[in-house]
């Protein structure tokens, strides 16, 4: 396979990814609401997680995220995370004008946290991220930087263009709207929060059970 072929490979492997709904996907659309660059924002600080992570992973230390109780912290963390914005969230949608202080913290932070708190993602670059690495390795550091280029502009994208779309919507529509993006988002985020908790209990209470 060519450099060229690979790394069309990984625009739609990283799309299939990115395309699928998540909490980064909720709070892209929840910012945007009213911050069109809120994705870009949201996908920096998803960069800030995921380039180190990336580092660890071409250096060999992807398999310590396959560590049960690694797994379970970042299970329970992550979900308590989700839990708290979602519940801030649905307090305050019908105050929907956040203040200016809270939006630029909380893009770039959300992304961060969001990203460290999914085990869901940090699974994905152990085992799909990390075949990437490997067949990156085969062109050296160029093929690695390539790699993460490519990936990191596909989430780029696709969060950008959902938080110009919330944008538009909140800009034509008004307050209802949303009102209603803050309540949408906040249930998505509540119900991931809760689905990352339920699934470390029960991976704990199977692993005690074994």
């Amino acid at each position: 396979m060519s450099l060229a072929l690979f790394l069309v490979s990984v625009i739609f492997i990283s799309l299939s990814g990115v395309l699928m709904p998540g909490p980064i996907t909720a709070i892209t659309i929840a910012k945007g609401s009213k911050n069109a660059v809120a994705g870009a924002l949201v996908s920096l600080g998803h960069g800030v997680v995921e380039f180190p992570l990336i580092a660890l992973i071409y250096f060999g230390l992807g398999a310590v995220f396959q560590i049960f109780w690694v797994k379970f912290g970042i299970g329970i963390l992550g979900g308590g995370v989700l839990v708290w914005m979602a519940v801030d969230m649905l307090k305050r949608y019908r105050s929907v004008e956040i203040e200016l202080k809270e939006r630029e913290m909380g893009s770039i932070l959300a992304g961060i946290l969001l990203s460290a708190g999914n085990p869901y993602f940090l699974i994905w670059w152990a085992t799909v991220g990390a075949r990437l690495v490997l067949s990156a390795m085969k062109w050296g550091l160029l093929g690695l930087v390539l790699l993460v280029l490519v990936h990191w502009f596909c989430d780029l994208f696709w969060y950008q263009f959902l938080s110009w779309l919330s944008f538009q919507g909140g800009r034509f529509f008004g307050k209802s709207l949303q009102m209603g993006v803050f309540i949408i988002c906040g249930l998505a985020m509540l119900y991931f929060g809760l689905w990352f908790l339920a699934d470390a209990g029960l991976s704990l209470f199977w692993s005690w059970g074994a």
